[in-house]
């Protein structure tokens, strides 16, 4: 019998309306069979661990991160897959983090959650969780596991975690990959994509705990007045600036704002130019507005979504060291961006 670890964080999908009330609670885990029967026709052992406080996922961040990984490393060689539900807001950045402190996995962490709660009729919560837990207990014709990677299970399709955004506050179908198709779809039966799979190239799984908050996030627009962020940006104090650049990398061509970031990264920062753009990629140096970028040393983050862009400049500064962080960011490292577009 498989035996998969349920991790409870906290989100919409934990919660049930109290008979007596009619007041949204949160879901005793303790008690999932009794509460979602059809988990019973699965042969597997489930255990359930919690936080010791249902979390919204506005709460949670790199302490949650390290709690999660922890866990996971701690009872890996016990389970056979994992999966963790959370709420959706931040559910995007936890994989992506996950997928950076988890590395060497061939087991399944499969991320999800619910637009409403497990208690209301029409919830989407139900279906995400059975079938989240069907994928990450399936395994192949030698034995193994199919999935053996960070992954968000949404409405019927499994993301790649880390390659995940979250697109609606409302409709079912919340999550999108923009940049890379779907790892698996669930209709009648499972749909799995085997050749989009990752496959890690590392013996045994490498767990690091280690993050740096020292990065800096800035979304261009139009008008954007650089003196007010200027002070902002000060090196060693800030190691890394992720922009948010239009289109395919441009930027307005603003002496100032040139000028301040030519400054910090001649102290010894990173910038990282990832688009606004749902989907698509940077590609530095196509454009005019674009070719400032490459004169100075800005690294071009290709297609990484912003969650993946901000989770791998944090997981680099405590783990990588300096003179190699910027190839580290061109890298793909556990299949979170495409090779950089010239």
């Amino acid at each position: 019998m498989r035996r998969l670890l349920l991790i409870y964080t906290g989100g919409t999908i934990g919660m049930i309306t109290n008979s007596e009330t009619g007041a949204l609670e949160s879901f005793d885990f303790a008690h999932l069979y009794s509460q979602i029967p059809e988990l019973k026709r699965f042969e597997l052992d489930i255990q359930v661990k919690s936080f010791d406080t249902p979390l919204d996922s506005s709460e949670i961040g790199p302490r949650h991160w390290q709690q999660l990984a922890s866990w996971i490393s701690e009872a890996y060689t016990d389970f056979d897959g994992f999966v963790v539900l959370h709420g959706t807001d931040t559910m995007a950045y936890t994989a992506s983090a996950l997928s950076f402190m988890l590395q060497g996995l061939r087991k399944p962490v499969v991320f999800t959650g619910s637009q409403l709660p497990i208690g209301i009729i029409r919830t989407d919560g139900k279906e995400n969780l059975i079938t989240a837990i069907e994928m990450a207990a399936a395994i192949d014709a030698q034995g193994e596991p199919v999935l053996q990677e960070v992954a968000v299970y949404f409405e019927y399709a499994l993301f790649r975690g880390n390659r995940s955004a979250k697109i609606s506050a409302h409709q079912f179908e919340a999550f999108a990959a923009p940049n890379y198709p779907l790892l698996a779809k669930a209709g009648v039966q499972i749909e799995w994509y085997k050749e989009r799979l990752l496959r890690t190239p590392l013996p045994e799984l490498k767990t690091h705990l280690a993050l740096s908050n020292e990065v800096l996030i800035w979304r261009l627009f139009p008008g954007m007045p650089i003196e007010l962020y200027a002070s902002a940006l000060s090196f060693p104090k800030v190691k890394i600036l992720i922009l948010e650049t239009f289109g395919a990398g441009n930027a307005f061509s603003d002496s100032a704002f040139q000028a301040l970031l030519a400054a910090f990264i001649q102290e010894g920062g990173l910038v990282l130019n990832i688009t606004q753009c749902q989907s698509g990629a940077v590609r530095q140096g196509a454009y005019q507005t674009s070719t400032f970028f490459e004169q100075i040393g800005v690294i071009s983050g290709a297609d990484l979504t912003a969650e993946a862009a901000l989770t791998k400049c944090m997981f680099a500064l405590a783990n990588v060291e300096q003179a190699a962080r910027a190839q580290y960011l061109r890298t793909s490292v556990v299949g979170e961006l495409s090779s950089p577009e010239k």
